[in-house]
């Protein structure tokens, strides 16, 4: 692959020196020496399997010279807002969850973010994880450890403290060999509009009225039992976000979806419905579900019709199907990761003329949705060459 070291295989490195920061005092001075920083790495260490809200239950930052874990168990991380407010570069990998959880623990996010694993995609890699960077870049191991482990225990023990620092430890070196093979391919400016995608998305609070899509088998329910489907799963969203817990915990997709196919109307009768306790029924808890069912069957709610899309009549699916075929070979061409420069809706968006298709804009229409427009007005045309989807003027001249 262009620009790449190939490396041998080393077993871990000792870990760096690193200063467990667990008072306000060693928070303010963290805080002080980032803010003079260009950059910094940072990674996050959270559960959210028995709660609503994602608990971070550690922080690790690294700079030139400083490796240190914050421990949120000890300290407030409000201070961290200063420097999310900087103009210092935060450098994380798989940065989509860290990024909620700064929010929720400081108000905000990055004023800059470069991903590391949204700019590997730029480099052929097709989401590959923090250790395989490591190995690919560096050519050392991460420390091996255990995924399940509990970072919410104290104290912390020594093999744990080794590998979320590790995490971070050498987070910059990769940053500089993958900005030094972007910048060799013309893809820095790339990378960067992506990264800013990610920062900037919205990581509001769900939508309580949409929660009910996430439930598979209320997707195929018609009628009204889909409007109380809705009614209840936006109730059960509010009360686990209001208790914070998980929304299973409060009341699981099949009793979500038997409520809304039975449609009880009592207390007794909720009982008898399956995965809803009989204790439940009986209580404030079946109140607020009979209340729920209710109100979901005098909205009579029904899910708005698609957007209309733009339609000439055309059927466009092999037009798709080609074009599908050639955006792949164009990723492989160019060492792109294909996920990252357009999925079948992508695909399809443009070809159908919509507006808002990601085909149509920034990097995406250098490298593929402007020759794809070409094609589709019937100046370019597809041929298979040598194996390949190949993208060429077209002649005008029937075959047949």
């Amino acid at each position: 692959m262009n620009g790449v070291t190939s490396h041998h295989r080393s077993a871990p490195e000792p870990v760096a020196p690193h200063r467990f920061v667990d008072t306000e005092a060693e928070l303010a001075w963290v805080v002080e020496q980032l803010l003079v920083q260009p950059r910094y790495a940072l990674d996050t260490e959270f559960h959210r399997e028995r709660t609503y809200w994602p608990k971070v239950a550690l922080v690790q930052i690294a700079w030139p010279g400083e490796l240190v874990l914050i421990d949120p168990l000890a300290v407030d991380l409000a201070p961290l807002r200063a420097l999310m407010d900087s103009d210092a570069l935060a450098v994380l990998h798989a940065a989509s969850q860290d990024l909620e959880v700064l929010e929720l623990a400081t108000g905000a996010v990055p004023r800059r973010l470069f991903d590391t694993q949204i700019a590997a995609g730029f480099l052929g890699m097709s989401t590959p994880s923090l250790a395989s960077l490591h190995e690919r870049e560096l050519g050392v191991q991460l420390p091996k450890g255990n995924r399940l482990t509990d970072w919410l225990e104290r104290p912390l023990k020594p093999a744990q403290k080794e590998y979320a620092a590790a995490d971070v430890e050498r987070l910059l070196e990769i940053h500089d060999a993958l900005v030094a093979q972007l910048d060799r391919l013309g893809r820095v400016a790339w990378a960067e509009e992506e990264c800013e995608i990610m920062r900037s998305r919205d990581r509001g609070p769900r939508d309580p009225f949409e929660a009910w899509r996430k439930i598979k088998e209320a997707r195929h329910l018609k009628g009204s039992a889909l409007s109380i489907a809705r009614s209840i799963a936006a109730w059960r969203e509010r009360r686990a976000a209001e208790i914070d817990q998980p929304v299973r915990f409060v009341l699981s997709d099949i009793a979500v979806v038997s409520v809304a196919q039975s449609a009880p109307e009592s207390p007794e009768a909720l009982a008898k419905v399956r995965g809803v306790d009989k204790g439940v029924a009986r209580g404030a808890i079946g109140e607020k579900i009979l209340a729920a069912v209710a109100e979901g069957r005098a909205n009579d709610w029904r899910p708005p019709r698609p957007q209309k899309r733009r339609d000439d009549g055309r059927d466009i699916r092999p037009a798709v199907a080609l074009v599908a075929a050639w955006v792949n070979q164009i990723a492989r061409d160019r060492q792109l990761d294909p996920t990252l420069l357009a999925t079948r809706a992508d695909v399809e968006a443009l070809v159908r003329g919509d507006d808002d298709a990601r085909l149509a804009h920034g990097w995406r229409a250098e490298t593929a949705g402007g020759p794809i427009t070409r094609l589709v007005s019937g100046d370019a045309a597809l041929a298979f060459e040598g194996g390949n989807v190949v993208l060429e003027e077209r002649s005008r001249r029937p075959v047949v």
